[in-house]
């Protein structure tokens, strides 16, 4: 995990800490762990990104290489998050992942319809999700080319 005002590789965006933890171990697997912050709602996830509410002594500067975004979320959604990250110049740059168990079509076009990089529908057997994760995380971290960088 990381301190608050230090770069941020993955902000995991995930209300069940079964899955957390699944995806904490995969990227822990993969040594891909070094900074993330697990935020538990869609709230959180955007007081984080933009430095309000419990995040507002955070550096907003600091933004997170990759987002990995739940859909199903407590108080705010997934899809408004990723709405709101994509409609702000500040963030609109930053790669989100959504990793949820979603299959529905509407889930999936809405959320390419708003900007989203990826759509990964979270694998059911715990070989197959450390897999995914792990290449998620060697993709967004270590291959994949941001502005800035």
């Amino acid at each position: 995990m990381t301190q608050l005002n230090d770069a941020v590789e993955i902000l995991l965006v995930e209300d069940t800490p079964a899955d957390a933890e699944l995806t904490i171990r995969a990227l822990k697997k993969n040594c891909l762990i070094n900074n993330l912050v697990w935020v538990k709602d869609g709230a959180e996830a955007l007081d984080f990104v933009f430095a309000t509410g419990a995040y507002a002594g955070r550096d907003s500067s600091h933004q997170p290489r990759v987002v990995l975004l739940d859909l199903r979320l407590p108080r705010i959604s997934g899809i408004e998050v990723l709405r709101r990250l994509k409609q702000d110049e500040r963030t609109q740059s930053i790669p989100v992942v959504v990793l949820t168990s979603s299959k529905e079509d509407v889930d999936v076009e809405e959320c390419y319809r708003l900007g989203v990089n990826s759509y990964i529908t979270k694998p059911v057997a715990f070989d197959e999700f450390v897999r995914v994760v792990g290449e998620l995380g060697l993709y967004w971290l270590l291959l994949n080319k941001i502005p800035n960088e």
